[in-house]
Protein backbone atom coordinates (compact mmCIF):
# COMPACT_ATOMS: atom_id res chain seq x y z
CA UNK A 1 0.00 0.00 0.00
CA UNK A 2 2.99 2.19 0.52
CA UNK A 3 3.87 1.97 -2.60
CA UNK A 4 0.56 2.74 -4.05
CA UNK A 5 0.67 5.59 -2.26
CA UNK A 6 3.58 7.36 -3.98
CA UNK A 7 2.21 7.87 -7.21
CA UNK A 8 0.31 10.90 -5.78
CA UNK A 9 3.83 12.37 -4.50
CA UNK A 10 5.95 11.95 -7.36
CA UNK A 11 6.42 14.13 -9.78
CA UNK A 12 6.10 12.78 -13.37
CA UNK A 13 8.58 13.84 -16.38
CA UNK A 14 7.05 15.27 -19.17
CA UNK A 15 7.79 14.57 -23.00
CA UNK A 16 6.48 17.90 -24.08
CA UNK A 17 8.73 20.26 -25.85
CA UNK A 18 9.23 23.56 -24.44
CA UNK A 19 7.68 25.68 -27.07
CA UNK A 20 4.25 24.80 -29.37
CA UNK A 21 2.82 26.38 -32.33
CA UNK A 22 -0.72 26.71 -33.67
CA UNK A 23 -1.47 27.58 -37.19
CA UNK A 24 -4.70 28.84 -38.09
CA UNK A 25 -5.48 30.16 -41.15
CA UNK A 26 -2.58 32.53 -42.00
CA UNK A 27 -2.63 33.62 -37.80
CA UNK A 28 -0.24 31.41 -35.87
CA UNK A 29 -0.27 32.01 -31.71
CA UNK A 30 2.76 30.22 -30.09
CA UNK A 31 3.24 28.60 -26.69
CA UNK A 32 5.65 28.35 -24.06
CA UNK A 33 5.67 25.34 -21.73
CA UNK A 34 5.47 26.92 -17.98
CA UNK A 35 7.70 25.70 -15.43
CA UNK A 36 9.11 26.37 -12.22
CA UNK A 37 12.42 26.55 -9.97
CA UNK A 38 10.89 24.77 -6.61
CA UNK A 39 13.64 24.38 -3.96
CA UNK A 40 16.45 24.73 -6.84
CA UNK A 41 14.95 22.31 -9.96
CA UNK A 42 13.06 23.40 -12.20
CA UNK A 43 9.34 22.24 -12.51
CA UNK A 44 6.80 21.46 -14.46
CA UNK A 45 2.97 20.62 -13.51
CA UNK A 46 2.87 17.20 -11.04
CA UNK A 47 1.03 15.32 -13.32
CA UNK A 48 -1.95 15.69 -16.13
CA UNK A 49 -5.82 14.04 -14.62
CA UNK A 50 -4.10 11.34 -12.86
CA UNK A 51 -0.60 10.16 -11.88
CA UNK A 52 0.38 7.84 -15.15
CA UNK A 53 -0.55 10.73 -17.46
CA UNK A 54 2.36 12.89 -18.17
CA UNK A 55 1.10 16.28 -18.87
CA UNK A 56 2.68 19.64 -19.54
CA UNK A 57 0.98 23.79 -19.19
CA UNK A 58 1.88 26.23 -22.39
CA UNK A 59 1.53 29.71 -21.72
CA UNK A 60 0.13 31.84 -25.38
CA UNK A 61 3.22 33.91 -25.56
CA UNK A 62 2.61 35.51 -29.10
CA UNK A 63 0.41 35.41 -32.32
CA UNK A 64 -2.91 36.87 -32.18
CA UNK A 65 -6.59 35.74 -33.64
CA UNK A 66 -9.09 37.23 -35.09
CA UNK A 67 -12.32 35.54 -36.86
CA UNK A 68 -15.10 37.61 -38.87
CA UNK A 69 -14.11 40.78 -36.77
CA UNK A 70 -14.09 38.99 -33.73
CA UNK A 71 -10.66 39.40 -31.41
CA UNK A 72 -9.84 36.75 -29.20
CA UNK A 73 -8.01 36.57 -25.92
CA UNK A 74 -4.31 37.00 -26.59
CA UNK A 75 -0.64 37.28 -24.95
CA UNK A 76 -0.27 39.14 -22.39
CA UNK A 77 -3.75 38.33 -20.39
CA UNK A 78 -2.51 34.94 -18.94
CA UNK A 79 -4.12 33.98 -15.35
CA UNK A 80 -3.39 30.66 -14.49
CA UNK A 81 -0.74 30.05 -17.80
CA UNK A 82 1.25 32.87 -16.50
CA UNK A 83 2.07 31.77 -13.25
CA UNK A 84 5.37 32.52 -11.92
CA UNK A 85 7.63 31.84 -9.32
CA UNK A 86 6.38 34.89 -7.72
CA UNK A 87 3.06 34.02 -8.03
CA UNK A 88 3.30 30.55 -6.09
CA UNK A 89 3.38 31.70 -2.84
CA UNK A 90 3.71 28.18 -1.58
CA UNK A 91 3.94 25.38 -3.76
CA UNK A 92 2.69 22.67 -1.22
CA UNK A 93 2.72 19.28 -2.70
CA UNK A 94 2.99 21.35 -6.04
CA UNK A 95 0.28 21.53 -8.95
CA UNK A 96 -0.83 19.00 -11.21
CA UNK A 97 -3.81 19.39 -13.67
CA UNK A 98 -6.47 18.82 -12.31
CA UNK A 99 -6.16 21.79 -9.11
CA UNK A 100 -4.76 24.42 -11.83
CA UNK A 101 -7.49 23.19 -13.82
CA UNK A 102 -10.29 24.15 -10.97
CA UNK A 103 -8.56 27.28 -10.60
CA UNK A 104 -8.75 28.06 -14.19
CA UNK A 105 -12.98 27.60 -13.91
CA UNK A 106 -13.15 29.56 -10.84
CA UNK A 107 -11.95 32.48 -12.48
CA UNK A 108 -14.16 31.59 -15.11
CA UNK A 109 -17.28 31.76 -13.11
CA UNK A 110 -15.38 35.33 -11.15
CA UNK A 111 -15.40 36.99 -14.56
CA UNK A 112 -19.20 37.22 -14.19
CA UNK A 113 -19.08 38.11 -10.41
CA UNK A 114 -16.68 41.46 -10.14
CA UNK A 115 -19.59 43.75 -8.41
CA UNK A 116 -18.92 42.27 -4.92
CA UNK A 117 -16.92 40.05 -3.06
CA UNK A 118 -17.15 36.82 -4.15
CA UNK A 119 -16.00 32.91 -3.11
CA UNK A 120 -16.44 29.95 -4.99
CA UNK A 121 -14.94 26.22 -3.85
CA UNK A 122 -14.87 23.42 -6.53
CA UNK A 123 -14.28 20.23 -6.69
CA UNK A 124 -13.19 18.33 -9.68
CA UNK A 125 -13.76 21.28 -12.21
CA UNK A 126 -17.41 22.34 -10.55
CA UNK A 127 -18.24 24.12 -7.64
CA UNK A 128 -19.64 22.72 -4.53
CA UNK A 129 -20.29 26.69 -3.06
CA UNK A 130 -20.32 29.46 -3.90
CA UNK A 131 -21.11 33.00 -2.97
CA UNK A 132 -21.20 36.80 -3.29
CA UNK A 133 -21.91 39.61 -0.56
CA UNK A 134 -21.09 43.28 0.59
CA UNK A 135 -20.01 41.75 3.91
CA UNK A 136 -16.67 41.29 2.62
CA UNK A 137 -14.72 37.87 1.10
CA UNK A 138 -14.88 36.39 4.58
CA UNK A 139 -18.23 35.88 5.05
CA UNK A 140 -18.79 35.23 1.05
CA UNK A 141 -16.33 32.07 2.01
CA UNK A 142 -18.07 31.37 4.89
CA UNK A 143 -21.04 30.65 3.19
CA UNK A 144 -19.79 29.03 0.05
CA UNK A 145 -18.45 26.30 2.12
CA UNK A 146 -21.73 25.70 4.15
CA UNK A 147 -23.41 25.45 1.56
CA UNK A 148 -21.81 21.92 0.85
CA UNK A 149 -19.38 21.29 3.53
CA UNK A 150 -19.11 17.65 2.73
CA UNK A 151 -17.74 18.46 -0.84
CA UNK A 152 -15.89 21.27 0.05
CA UNK A 153 -12.90 19.04 2.15
CA UNK A 154 -10.20 18.95 -0.25
CA UNK A 155 -11.42 21.48 -2.11
CA UNK A 156 -9.78 24.53 -4.11
CA UNK A 157 -10.81 28.06 -2.81
CA UNK A 158 -11.09 31.05 -5.34
CA UNK A 159 -11.99 34.54 -4.23
CA UNK A 160 -12.05 37.70 -5.89
CA UNK A 161 -10.68 40.48 -3.36
CA UNK A 162 -7.77 40.10 -1.16
CA UNK A 163 -7.76 37.61 1.54
CA UNK A 164 -7.55 39.11 5.02
CA UNK A 165 -6.54 37.56 8.27
CA UNK A 166 -10.80 36.37 9.12
CA UNK A 167 -10.77 34.68 5.66
CA UNK A 168 -7.42 32.88 5.99
CA UNK A 169 -8.35 31.52 9.51
CA UNK A 170 -11.76 30.26 8.16
CA UNK A 171 -9.67 28.35 5.05
CA UNK A 172 -7.29 26.88 8.22
CA UNK A 173 -10.28 25.73 10.12
CA UNK A 174 -10.92 23.22 7.18
CA UNK A 175 -8.77 20.84 4.55
CA UNK A 176 -8.48 22.70 1.05
CA UNK A 177 -5.90 21.92 -1.46
CA UNK A 178 -5.64 25.14 -3.36
CA UNK A 179 -5.85 28.76 -2.61
CA UNK A 180 -5.59 31.60 -4.80
CA UNK A 181 -6.34 35.29 -4.76
CA UNK A 182 -5.84 38.81 -6.07
CA UNK A 183 -3.53 39.12 -2.92
CA UNK A 184 -3.27 38.67 0.53
CA UNK A 185 -3.13 41.13 3.53
CA UNK A 186 -2.12 41.47 7.07
CA UNK A 187 -0.44 37.74 8.47
CA UNK A 188 -3.46 35.83 6.48
CA UNK A 189 -0.24 34.79 4.26
CA UNK A 190 2.04 33.63 7.22
CA UNK A 191 -1.53 31.78 9.01
CA UNK A 192 -2.26 29.88 5.88
CA UNK A 193 1.47 28.68 5.54
CA UNK A 194 0.70 26.63 8.63
CA UNK A 195 -0.76 24.58 6.00
CA UNK A 196 2.71 22.94 4.56
CA UNK A 197 1.05 21.15 1.81
CA UNK A 198 -1.58 23.76 0.59
CA UNK A 199 -0.85 25.31 -2.57
CA UNK A 200 -0.99 29.21 -2.18
CA UNK A 201 -1.78 30.81 -5.41
CA UNK A 202 -1.64 35.07 -6.28
CA UNK A 203 -3.46 35.90 -9.58
CA UNK A 204 -3.24 39.43 -9.54
CA UNK A 205 -5.38 39.73 -12.84
CA UNK A 206 -8.21 38.37 -10.49
CA UNK A 207 -8.58 41.55 -9.47
CA UNK A 208 -9.16 42.67 -13.20
CA UNK A 209 -11.28 39.72 -14.47
CA UNK A 210 -13.98 42.39 -15.82
CA UNK A 211 -11.34 43.21 -18.73
CA UNK A 212 -11.94 40.52 -19.76
CA UNK A 213 -16.04 39.57 -20.35
CA UNK A 214 -17.22 39.41 -23.77
CA UNK A 215 -13.78 38.68 -25.26
CA UNK A 216 -13.38 34.96 -26.20
CA UNK A 217 -10.96 32.70 -26.00
CA UNK A 218 -9.92 29.69 -28.56
CA UNK A 219 -11.52 26.65 -26.50
CA UNK A 220 -10.14 22.99 -28.11
CA UNK A 221 -11.81 20.37 -27.50
CA UNK A 222 -9.87 17.18 -28.46
CA UNK A 223 -11.33 13.81 -29.66
CA UNK A 224 -10.28 10.36 -28.51
CA UNK A 225 -8.91 9.55 -32.25
CA UNK A 226 -6.59 12.78 -31.79
CA UNK A 227 -8.97 15.18 -33.94
CA UNK A 228 -10.21 18.68 -32.66
CA UNK A 229 -13.19 20.76 -32.30
CA UNK A 230 -12.42 24.41 -32.05
CA UNK A 231 -15.30 26.59 -30.88
CA UNK A 232 -15.39 29.95 -29.46
CA UNK A 233 -15.75 30.03 -25.77
CA UNK A 234 -19.11 31.10 -23.86
CA UNK A 235 -19.49 34.53 -23.44
CA UNK A 236 -22.24 34.96 -20.91
CA UNK A 237 -25.20 37.41 -22.30
CA UNK A 238 -26.73 38.17 -18.55
CA UNK A 239 -24.42 40.34 -17.24
CA UNK A 240 -27.33 42.70 -15.47
CA UNK A 241 -30.90 41.75 -14.56
CA UNK A 242 -31.73 44.12 -17.32
CA UNK A 243 -30.48 41.41 -19.87
CA UNK A 244 -33.50 38.84 -18.69
CA UNK A 245 -36.33 38.50 -21.11
CA UNK A 246 -39.62 38.22 -20.10
CA UNK A 247 -41.07 34.94 -20.04
CA UNK A 248 -43.41 34.73 -22.76
CA UNK A 249 -44.76 32.20 -25.41
CA UNK A 250 -48.44 31.62 -27.57
CA UNK A 251 -49.81 28.81 -28.16
CA UNK A 252 -52.98 27.86 -30.51
CA UNK A 253 -53.41 31.73 -30.59
CA UNK A 254 -53.15 32.31 -26.46
CA UNK A 255 -50.91 34.80 -24.61
CA UNK A 256 -48.54 32.91 -21.88
CA UNK A 257 -46.70 35.64 -19.56
CA UNK A 258 -45.08 34.74 -16.57
CA UNK A 259 -44.57 36.28 -13.60
CA UNK A 260 -41.48 39.23 -13.51
CA UNK A 261 -38.95 38.64 -10.89
CA UNK A 262 -38.40 40.66 -7.81
CA UNK A 263 -35.14 42.72 -7.43
CA UNK A 264 -34.08 40.03 -4.55
CA UNK A 265 -35.34 37.54 -6.74
CA UNK A 266 -33.68 39.01 -10.06
CA UNK A 267 -30.56 39.34 -8.14
CA UNK A 268 -29.86 35.82 -7.27
CA UNK A 269 -30.66 34.98 -10.59
CA UNK A 270 -27.75 36.94 -12.04
CA UNK A 271 -25.58 35.49 -9.20
CA UNK A 272 -26.57 31.70 -10.19
CA UNK A 273 -26.30 32.23 -14.11
CA UNK A 274 -23.35 33.42 -13.87
CA UNK A 275 -22.05 30.22 -11.69
CA UNK A 276 -24.17 27.97 -13.88
CA UNK A 277 -20.95 29.29 -16.60
CA UNK A 278 -18.75 26.85 -14.93
CA UNK A 279 -21.35 23.78 -14.20
CA UNK A 280 -21.47 20.55 -16.03
CA UNK A 281 -24.44 19.95 -17.88
CA UNK A 282 -27.42 18.90 -17.53
CA UNK A 283 -27.20 21.31 -14.50
CA UNK A 284 -29.54 23.38 -12.19
CA UNK A 285 -28.62 25.38 -9.27
CA UNK A 286 -30.44 26.30 -6.38
CA UNK A 287 -29.50 29.85 -4.74
CA UNK A 288 -30.41 32.47 -1.90
CA UNK A 289 -29.42 35.51 -0.51
CA UNK A 290 -26.39 35.72 -2.90
CA UNK A 291 -25.47 32.05 -2.18
CA UNK A 292 -25.97 28.47 -3.45
CA UNK A 293 -28.01 26.26 -1.78
CA UNK A 294 -27.30 23.28 -3.75
CA UNK A 295 -25.58 22.56 -7.23
CA UNK A 296 -26.68 19.59 -9.60
CA UNK A 297 -24.61 18.47 -12.09
CA UNK A 298 -23.51 16.49 -15.33
CA UNK A 299 -27.21 14.45 -15.38
CA UNK A 300 -28.39 12.73 -18.19
CA UNK A 301 -32.45 14.45 -18.17
CA UNK A 302 -33.47 17.90 -16.47
CA UNK A 303 -36.15 15.96 -14.10
CA UNK A 304 -33.69 13.59 -12.99
CA UNK A 305 -31.58 16.57 -12.08
CA UNK A 306 -33.80 18.55 -10.59
CA UNK A 307 -34.89 15.41 -8.20
CA UNK A 308 -31.39 14.46 -7.42
CA UNK A 309 -30.10 18.65 -6.55
CA UNK A 310 -33.36 18.13 -4.08
CA UNK A 311 -31.98 15.10 -2.45
CA UNK A 312 -29.04 16.96 -1.86
CA UNK A 313 -30.26 20.21 -0.74
CA UNK A 314 -32.03 17.42 2.49
CA UNK A 315 -28.34 15.79 2.65
CA UNK A 316 -26.79 19.58 2.94
CA UNK A 317 -28.76 20.68 5.58
CA UNK A 318 -29.01 17.77 7.96
CA UNK A 319 -25.23 17.65 7.72
CA UNK A 320 -25.21 21.70 9.02
CA UNK A 321 -27.37 20.92 11.52
CA UNK A 322 -25.57 17.90 12.86
CA UNK A 323 -22.39 19.68 12.27
CA UNK A 324 -23.35 22.80 14.10
CA UNK A 325 -24.72 20.68 16.80
CA UNK A 326 -22.93 17.71 17.37
CA UNK A 327 -19.37 18.23 15.17
CA UNK A 328 -19.53 15.57 13.37
CA UNK A 329 -21.33 15.01 9.72
CA UNK A 330 -24.73 13.54 9.34
CA UNK A 331 -22.60 10.41 8.13
CA UNK A 332 -20.97 9.36 11.76
CA UNK A 333 -24.06 10.48 13.17
CA UNK A 334 -25.76 7.64 10.75
CA UNK A 335 -23.22 5.14 11.67
CA UNK A 336 -23.34 5.86 15.83
CA UNK A 337 -27.38 5.89 15.70
CA UNK A 338 -27.53 2.09 14.91
CA UNK A 339 -25.78 1.20 18.27
CA UNK A 340 -26.75 4.45 20.50
CA UNK A 341 -30.13 5.09 21.22
CA UNK A 342 -29.53 8.26 22.03
CA UNK A 343 -27.48 8.94 19.13
CA UNK A 344 -31.10 7.56 17.05
CA UNK A 345 -33.50 9.73 18.97
CA UNK A 346 -30.98 12.74 17.54
CA UNK A 347 -30.90 11.53 14.10
CA UNK A 348 -34.95 11.42 13.67
CA UNK A 349 -35.00 15.01 15.60
CA UNK A 350 -32.46 16.19 12.63
CA UNK A 351 -34.77 14.30 10.09
CA UNK A 352 -37.47 15.28 11.80
CA UNK A 353 -36.32 19.35 11.15
CA UNK A 354 -34.56 18.59 7.97
CA UNK A 355 -38.36 17.52 5.92
CA UNK A 356 -40.15 20.34 7.86
CA UNK A 357 -37.12 22.60 6.24
CA UNK A 358 -37.94 20.87 3.31
CA UNK A 359 -33.91 21.09 3.15
CA UNK A 360 -33.98 24.96 2.83
CA UNK A 361 -35.40 24.91 -0.25
CA UNK A 362 -38.21 27.52 0.70
CA UNK A 363 -37.74 30.51 -0.73
CA UNK A 364 -35.06 30.04 -3.48
CA UNK A 365 -34.40 30.45 -6.94
CA UNK A 366 -33.40 28.31 -9.83
CA UNK A 367 -31.34 28.48 -12.89
CA UNK A 368 -31.78 25.87 -15.53
CA UNK A 369 -28.58 25.43 -17.75
CA UNK A 370 -31.02 24.33 -20.87
CA UNK A 371 -34.38 24.92 -21.13
CA UNK A 372 -37.39 22.82 -19.80
CA UNK A 373 -38.88 20.14 -22.76
CA UNK A 374 -41.75 19.31 -20.17
CA UNK A 375 -43.33 21.20 -16.88
CA UNK A 376 -42.23 18.24 -14.98
CA UNK A 377 -38.70 19.16 -13.72
CA UNK A 378 -40.51 22.97 -12.97
CA UNK A 379 -43.28 21.36 -10.86
CA UNK A 380 -40.84 18.93 -9.13
CA UNK A 381 -38.92 22.32 -7.90
CA UNK A 382 -41.89 24.49 -7.27
CA UNK A 383 -43.52 21.73 -4.81
CA UNK A 384 -39.74 22.69 -2.95
CA UNK A 385 -40.68 26.14 -1.96
CA UNK A 386 -38.82 27.74 -5.38
CA UNK A 387 -40.01 31.51 -6.06
CA UNK A 388 -38.39 32.45 -9.57
CA UNK A 389 -36.65 30.28 -12.19
CA UNK A 390 -34.65 31.52 -15.21
CA UNK A 391 -33.80 29.18 -18.23
CA UNK A 392 -33.00 29.51 -21.72
CA UNK A 393 -36.01 29.29 -22.94
CA UNK A 394 -36.99 28.32 -26.98
CA UNK A 395 -38.77 24.99 -25.97
CA UNK A 396 -42.00 24.38 -28.10
CA UNK A 397 -43.36 24.19 -24.55
CA UNK A 398 -42.72 27.15 -23.22
CA UNK A 399 -46.34 27.73 -22.62
CA UNK A 400 -46.80 24.67 -20.88
CA UNK A 401 -43.63 25.76 -18.80
CA UNK A 402 -45.45 29.13 -18.32
CA UNK A 403 -48.17 27.11 -17.04
CA UNK A 404 -46.98 25.79 -14.51
CA UNK A 405 -45.36 28.84 -12.69
CA UNK A 406 -48.61 30.87 -12.84
CA UNK A 407 -50.40 27.64 -11.56
CA UNK A 408 -48.29 28.00 -8.37
CA UNK A 409 -49.68 29.24 -5.23
CA UNK A 410 -47.65 31.58 -4.78
CA UNK A 411 -47.32 32.47 -8.19
CA UNK A 412 -43.66 31.69 -9.17
CA UNK A 413 -41.72 34.13 -11.79
CA UNK A 414 -39.78 33.06 -14.49
CA UNK A 415 -37.78 34.78 -17.22
CA UNK A 416 -35.36 33.76 -19.79
CA UNK A 417 -31.59 33.87 -20.48
CA UNK A 418 -32.13 33.81 -24.60
CA UNK A 419 -28.92 31.44 -24.74
CA UNK A 420 -28.57 28.21 -23.22
CA UNK A 421 -24.95 27.22 -20.80
CA UNK A 422 -24.24 23.67 -21.17
CA UNK A 423 -20.64 22.52 -20.61
CA UNK A 424 -19.22 19.51 -21.48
Amino acid sequence: MSDLKKMYKTLLHDPFPGELSLRIGDQELTFKKRTWTIDGEEKGIRYGENPDQPAALFELTGGGLTLEGVEFRGPGQGLVSSLTEENMLQAGKHPGKINLTDVDNGLNMLQYLTAKPAAIILKHNNPSGAAWTDEGVAVALERAWKADRIAAFGGTVVVNRPIDDATAEIINSSYFEVVAAPAFEGSSLETLKKRKNLRILQIPGLAELDTLVGQPFLDIKSLSDGGMVLQLSFRNRILSVDDFIPAAAQKDGSDFVARQPTAQEAEDLLFAWAIEAGVTSNSVIFVRDGATVAIGTGEQDRVGCAELTIHKCYTKYSDILCFDELGISIYELQLKAKADDEAAAKLADIQKRTEEARGGLPGTVLVSDGFFPFRDGVDVVVAQGVTAIAQPGGSIRDWEVITAVNEAQPQVAMVFTGQRSFKH
